[in-house]
């Protein structure tokens, strides 16, 4: 009998797509085989499934006539994707002893108060110690009262027009919930308008054309959304009112999809993301091929075609920035992502003066995905974690800053490489994607740049160039004294920070970051605070990533140069190690 599959095991490492179809033969195997010898060994337990969960409906508002559709649509998906699914409207369900069998829960169209304090409480530590939350259309109308189900959710509902026919934009298409889609989706739904724009704390796969139906009142109109919550993942999709949702193939894999990722069986870079330049959407003006083969394109996609050669973007170069692509093999394939390069028709010449972030399903360590081909492997245990198999998307940012190149997959680091060769340099070039030769057959979509500058009035998240991790206030709170300190990245609004014509730092609730009591001695504690125009709550942002206390002429510092979540953040002799250097995200 197979062994009990953790969610985090679909779909990982080199050659995971052939170990997942070997699974799942076997899977039906096993299954066949109990059924035989049940009458023989009756004490054989069924085959466990990959994951567990937990449809959550209980309603004490408007209640949907869709809600038994719904449920018996999450169940009809269990049955075919190999996940278990239980159904309740009981609130005591919510305990942590019960909700640890779970990977994820689904709110289907709850709404109004349907958890007390004790069973919110349970709730909270299921998430962020690494549960799932999937929120479907009036999710959004439920617990206005506690405050983190709104940041888990992501926005709260508003009202709505009538039901109507609307365009749907696929703003991301990677994503297992919305890779299935073309660039636009037409649907008849209710379409919701939510108190607040989401789109800075998640990543938003699907808005709305507002011109495409009456009633919508937001503008920029988030429909469907992702993002990592502490250890947890969340999920939300406004659709999903009518009955006839539930029948609809597209919407069940956009359900399908949004289950998976918050169990942990698929993986996806939900970090909030602003401020990006497209460099392909579908359009290929400003790129140009180098050496032999093509990319074909279609649908927002090129695939590569024949090679060894090279398409790249030769309309600017680029010096310090965050590139971001989505890309998927299909088998054994082979390609890469090259950064750093000067001007050249020759691919081989970019191999030669720039670095190829490799894309490949089996190989050596250091020639791999997530490698930086032939001089640094990845993280591959971290790699691992993070990758979707090969006939999936994955998403690469690349983060270039000076002579360092960080890799994220999926929004998790699994490489950071430095430059010493004094023959190349990442701190100026051009970016290029690789088709590698008959066979290796590659996608690519939504490659984008966000060239890393800082201007008085942005706000952005501040990455720390040594841990990787963003400078967040303790605890979300909005208290004076409250200390600063490093977190995982994750787009909440405790660690967006907006520079000021006065060189202040602001925090989203108004904050000054400020240097404790105006002290100017190494190891001071950096706080949040009042704002109050003192020197102590000025700081300069310098071209090296540093970032100078006016007052005290000092450095913000990581603390003993720690990397772990929760280091506290301080003032220090300016010393030029990473630990002092920052980057806006």
């Amino acid at each position: 009998m197979l062994r009990h599959l953790t969610p985090g095991a679909l779909g990982r490492g080199a050659g995971s797509e052939r170990r997942t179809s070997v699974l799942r033969t076997l899977s039906t195997a096993a299954v066949a085989l109990t059924a035989a010898a049940a009458t023989v060994i009756p004490a054989i337990p069924a085959q466990a499934a990959a994951f567990k969960v937990l449809v959550f409906s209980k309603t004490a508002g408007f209640r949907h006539d869709s809600i038994p559709r719904g449920i018996q649509a999450v169940r009809e998906l269990g049955a075919a994707n190999d996940f278990t699914v239980d159904a309740t409207e009981d609130a005591n369900a919510f305990t942590a002893a019960n909700l640890a069998q779970y990977q994820a829960v689904v709110f289907l169209s709850t709404t109004g108060d349907v958890l007390n304090d004790t069973q919110q409480a349970a709730f909270q530590t299921y998430v962020d110690g690494g549960g799932g939350y999937v929120g479907v259309h009036s999710a959004a109308d439920t617990e206005y009262n506690w405050p983190y189900y709104g940041q888990l959710m992501g926005a709260w509902f508003n009202n709505h027009p009538a039901i109507q026919q609307a365009t749907v934009r696929n703003e991301d298409r990677a994503h297992a919930a919305t890779a299935h889609l073309g660039a636009t989706w037409s649907r008849v739904d209710e379409w919701y308008n939510y108190r607040t724009n989401p789109r800075s704390s998640v990543r938003v796969l699907q808005s709305l054309d507002e011109g495409s139906y009456s009633g919508g009142g937001m503008g920029d109109h988030p429909i469907t959304w992702c993002h990592p919550q502490s250890s947890g993942r969340a999920f939300y999709t406004g659709l999903g009112h009518t009955q006839e949702s539930y029948a609809d193939p597209n919407f069940r894999t956009l359900l399908l999809g949004g289950l998976r990722y918050a169990a942990k069986a698929a993986n996806a870079d939900c970090r909030p993301e602003t401020g990006y330049t497209t460099l392909y959407k579908g359009s290929t003006t400003g790129w140009s091929q180098a050496g032999p083969g093509s990319f074909a394109n279609s649908d927002a996609t090129l695939t590569s075609q024949g090679g060894m050669g090279m398409l790249w973007y030769s309309a600017k170069e680029l010096r310090s920035y965050s590139l971001k692509l989505d890309w998927k093999l299909t088998g054994d394939s082979n390609s890469g992502v090259i950064v750093g390069f000067p001007a050249t028709s020759d691919p081989n010449a970019a191999l030669d003066t720039g670095y190829e972030v490799q894309i490949d399903a089996t190989d050596t360590p250091d020639r791999t995905t997530g490698a930086v081909y032939g001089f640094k492997a990845a993280d591959i245990a971290a790699r691992d974690a993070a990758l979707n198999p090969p006939g999936q998307w994955n998403t690469y940012e690349l983060l270039v800053e000076g002579e360092r190149l960080q890799v994220f997959l999926n929004g998790i680091k699994i490489n950071d490489f430095t430059n010493t060769d004094p023959v190349r340099s990442l701190q100026q070039g051009y970016v290029g994607i690789q088709n590698h030769g008959p066979g290796d057959v590659v996608s690519f979509r939504d490659i984008r740049i966000k060239e890393l500058t800082s201007t008085p009035g942005s706000t952005s998240a501040l990455r720390g160039v040594g841990s990787g991790r963003c400078l967040d206030v303790g605890g979300a709170s909005p208290a004076n004294g409250a200390q600063a300190r490093i977190w995982d990245c994750n787009g909440q609004p405790a660690q967006q920070w907006t520079s000021t014509g006065a060189g202040e730092l602001r925090t989203s609730s108004g904050k000054c970051l400020d240097v404790n009591g105006g002290g100017s001695a190494d190891g001071t504690a950096v706080i949040v605070w009042d704002c109050n125009g003192q020197n102590n709550q000025k700081w300069r942002l310098n071209a090296d990533g540093t970032i100078t206390a006016v007052g005290a002429n000092k450095c913000l510092d990581v603390s003993g140069a720690g990397t772990a979540n929760g280091t506290r953040v301080q003032i220090w002799t300016c010393n030029g190690q990473n630990n002092q250097k920052w980057s806006r995200v």
